[in-house]
């Protein structure tokens, strides 16, 4: 559909024309059906007239009269008798009326032989066709259809009254031209019309299209523009998506500026770490390596933020045990426990099946395990437990023995770039942030709450209940 004024318009005339196509038919065919009605009403009435008109008595001259009174120009009629100088062709015949020739009758004998024939039913030698039964029928007859009624009369005789089947086509063609005519005359007027309504109609689209189009990429306002009850959808879409866009906008600002500024600063101590190794002090570039694996650190989480914004979507979820995974990770992440004398414990409560996308769930479990770690001093430990709760809900939870958070930046640490109070630790405060997005993104419930006897404790817990004994622990 490449405009929808004109489908609108090409469909509607084309509907048009068509309902008045088949107006038109109907009421043709209608109207033959009920003048066909009507004419034979007429036709057995007149039948009854003229049956009354003649009987046994009637003599030789009255039939004759008969005769001459239905006789039309070149077209006599004739009466099986005689009548010593008497002939229809001595009368002089005229008509009354244009429609005469449409109509005849005819009278038969008991034997079925012709008694009079009207004007119309007497072509040469051949009479109209002798009646069988009482009633309605159809006769072809000299080139014409005939619409005739016969009945039995008074000794044994037959009469017929015809009408020309001609001029009931002729008359319902005339009905059905009559219809016609007007709206063909009309149907200019109403496609016009109709084109008008269509495109005044429209005028909203047009004017919400150009409310966008003269905006610049600056102008995230609202729409305001009033639109009729159908187009109040499509705006209220539009202004969600602008209000989005500019939600989007506004952290991808925020998170440039916030991501500046946290690589300025190992940058910046890096910059002095050199120059002091430069001049004499080796243990300057020890500290310029550690600045460089942190700042290796902030640019992977980075990209992996960047990475969680631009695909919106999670990927299609899948049935998985937790169990494999979280061996990968800690086989990982065992040299950085081993390196700081720090326990990585895994507790074994069997098999827990859980259902989402592994690679984002290895991400999120990484970088909880990992901040577990890096918080947690020397000596200390981290455990990691799993299972299923009362309503059938699979959890993860990883404790350690760190120093915990102050309850009062419990919820603000899961955003960017915040960090708990503990500075001393190497990090980016993106860790956290990392985890609740993944988290939200998966359909998990994260909390963070600290443990009495010390540390912190990270519990996930997946929203929709899983078996305790899935299919693929068949497998």
């Amino acid at each position: 559909m490449t405009s929808i004024r004109r489908y609108l318009n090409l469909t509607l005339a084309g509907v048009l024309i068509a309902v008045m196509a088949l107006a038109v038919t109907a009421a043709y065919l209608i109207t033959r059906h009920e003048m066909e009605e009507i004419f034979d009403a007429q036709l057995s009435l007149q039948a009854r007239v003229v049956s009354a008109l003649v009987d046994v008595q009637t003599t030789p001259e009255e039939y004759a009269a008969i005769a001459e009174q239905l006789s039309q120009p070149d077209h006599f009629a004739r009466w099986y008798g005689e009548i010593a100088g008497r002939s229809t062709h001595d009368a002089k015949p005229k008509l009354y009326d244009h429609e005469e020739r449409v109509l005849s009758l005819g009278f038969w004998n008991a034997q079925k032989q012709p008694v009079l024939m009207g004007a119309r039913w007497n072509e040469g030698e051949n009479a109209f066709p002798a009646p069988s039964a009482t009633g309605h029928r159809w006769v072809d007859y000299a080139g014409h259809r005939w619409r005739v009624f016969s009945m039995a009369i008074a000794g044994g005789r037959w009469v017929s009254v015809g009408l020309r089947d001609s001029f009931q086509s002729e008359l319902s063609n005339k009905v059905a031209l009559g219809n016609f005519v007007p709206l063909l005359l009309a149907l200019p007027l109403l496609i016009w019309l109709i084109a008008r309504l269509i495109r005044r109609g429209l005028k909203p689209i047009g004017q919400l299209s150009r409310q966008v189009e003269t905006r610049d990429e600056k102008d995230l306002s609202a729409i305001r523009v009033a639109v009729p009850r159908e187009l109040q959808p499509l705006r209220g879409a539009l202004n969600g998506f602008i209000e989005r866009l500019e939600q989007t906008l506004e952290r991808e600002r925020r998170f440039t500026a916030d991501a500046a500024h946290e690589l300025r600063t190992p940058l910046a101590a890096m910059k002095i770490h050199l120059d002091n190794a430069r001049f004499g002090e080796p243990a300057a570039l020890d500290k310029a390596y550690n600045g460089i694996e942190r700042l290796q650190r902030v640019v992977e989480q980075l990209l992996l933020l960047a990475r969680l914004d631009i695909h919106q979507q999670p990927a299609e979820p899948e049935s998985f045990k937790l169990e494999p995974l979280i061996l990968d990770l800690a086989a990982d992440l065992w040299p950085l426990a081993e390196a700081q004398h720090q326990s990585l414990e895994i507790a074994d409560s069997g098999d827990v099946s859980v259902e989402g996308n592994p690679t984002e769930l290895g991400i999120l479990i990484r970088n909880l395990m990992d901040n577990a770690l890096r918080y947690t001093p020397e000596g200390g430990g981290v455990s990691v437990e799993k299972g299923y709760d009362g309503r059938g809900r699979a959890w993860l939870a990883i404790s350690d023995s760190g120093p915990g958070i102050p309850d009062a930046l419990l919820d603000a640490v899961t955003q960017r770039f915040q960090r708990a109070s503990d500075q001393r630790i190497s990090g980016s405060g993106l860790g956290l942030a990392i985890a609740a997005e993944i988290a939200e993104r998966q359909g998990l419930t994260l909390t963070l709450s600290n443990r009495l006897e010390g540390g912190l404790e990270v519990r996930l817990v997946w929203t929709r209940s899983v078996s305790a004994t899935p299919a693929l622990d068949a497998v």
